[in-house]
């Protein structure tokens, strides 16, 4: 796979994770360049496809902890309206939340005060490192051109839930789906009846339907064995990386 918005290799360390935003304990983190050149291709389709530039609507329905979408709050920030999470594990909510107030300059203050006390306490490097991330992030978002702080919110739903995801959110109103979906041995589905257990991601998708906008992108990062497939999505692009594969849809 070629990089085609994220060409240069940058330096991504004050993003990673366990700096500033953590990941869900036990799972690796996604890769902030690969999160980045994915959203700025589903940003591209959305205004190639709709002619649409207006900043977007963000939700992923397997958030997990919301590392990557903090991370593309932070970088990506002007092309975003507000970012929604769900996730299934209540754990995974809780740290959500956490990892999404950090792209206000309030939460940052906060947390900069609490690695701070750690510092004193344990003196490590690691803390000094997260010190200065922190304060490159505070200082980044608080000149950022955003005209007003990104809205965030999460909520604990299946990502198969269409009726709770409704619920939750507005019907129509959702720009953009960025999910890395569960596979490989670090992730499983979870409450799944007999027909999701055959096809989660076709139940995500369906489950999708009623609240995408009509210009909506829908993007899924899944392994080679999953089937990214619904009679209600057209295929724009698709591609893999490692054991990643990226299929990008819309709503027909």
């Amino acid at each position: 796979m070629q990089y085609k918005c994220e060409k240069v290799l940058l330096d991504y360390s004050d993003l990673a994770s366990g700096r500033v935003f953590y990941s869900f304990p036990g799972y690796p983190a996604f890769p902030v360049r690969l999160a980045s050149e994915i959203f700025q291709r589903c940003i591209a389709s959305r205004e190639t496809i709709y002619k649409n530039a207006t900043p977007c609507t963000l939700y992923d329905p397997c958030c997990s902890a919301a590392y990557h979408l903090s991370v593309l709050g932070y970088l990506h920030g002007q092309h975003i309206r507000e970012i929604i999470g769900s996730d299934i594990d209540e754990k995974a909510v809780a740290l959500a939340k956490r990892n999404l107030g950090l792209l206000r300059v309030e939460g940052l203050e906060k947390h900069i005060v609490e690695i701070r006390k750690t510092l004193e306490q344990y003196k490590k490097d690691s803390h000094k490192e997260a010190l200065a991330s922190a304060h490159i992030l505070k200082n980044k978002i608080a000149a950022s051109a955003w005209e007003q702080p990104l809205a965030t919110r999460v909520f604990q739903a299946s990502a198969m839930d269409s009726k709770t995801i409704l619920n939750n959110i507005k019907a129509k109103s959702v720009d953009l789906v960025f999910t890395d979906v569960p596979y490989g041995q670090h992730s499983q589905w979870h409450d799944s009846g007999p027909d999701e257990f055959l096809n989660p991601l076709w139940s995500i998708l369906n489950a999708l339907i009623n609240i995408l906008s009509p210009s909506s992108i829908v993007s899924i990062v899944c392994d080679r064995q999953q089937k990214v497939a619904h009679k209600s999505y057209q295929s724009v692009e698709h591609f893999q990386i490692g054991k990643r594969r990226v299929v990008i849809l819309k709503p027909i």
